[in-house]
């Protein structure tokens, strides 16, 4: 089976990262794109500089931060508030933002229903 290159609005990836940002802006969806256009805060430089300089265990709060093509192949940790969830960028995230891979709630799993419940389960002894 021959693996599909990624593309994406008809660009390659190796085209995406020679792209300058007003030029990558043009290919994004609307809030991605008012995000490129004000720029960035000091953080999300400052977490650009250290993928840039390919560190390695990048931990950061910003969840707010967009994916661009210079990050694709980088490990970065995002907090979700209780701990930092590991995120590895492939292309396929392009255009989306950290905090929608590090989820901030758990899925509830029930188990059985508890004593008083159920009409039967109000008779039953407490062990």
């Amino acid at each position: 089976m021959v693996k599909k290159e990624f593309t994406y609005r008809g660009k390659t990836e190796t085209e995406l990262k020679n792209m300058s940002l007003p030029e990558l802006s043009l290919l994004l969806t609307a809030r991605p794109r008012r995000t490129l256009k004000r720029g960035f805060n000091d953080y999300q430089k400052t977490l650009l500089k250290k993928i840039r300089n390919g560190e390695k265990n990048i931990k950061t709060h910003d969840r707010d931060m967009l994916i661009l093509p210079e990050m694709f192949g980088a490990m970065v940790k995002v907090y979700n508030g209780k701990e930092f969830q590991l995120v590895t960028i492939i292309p396929d995230m392009l255009g989306h933002y950290l905090g929608e891979f590090a989820m901030t709630r758990k899925s509830v799993r029930h188990n059985a229903p508890g004593i008083g419940a159920t009409k039967s389960s109000a008779s039953a002894s407490v062990k």
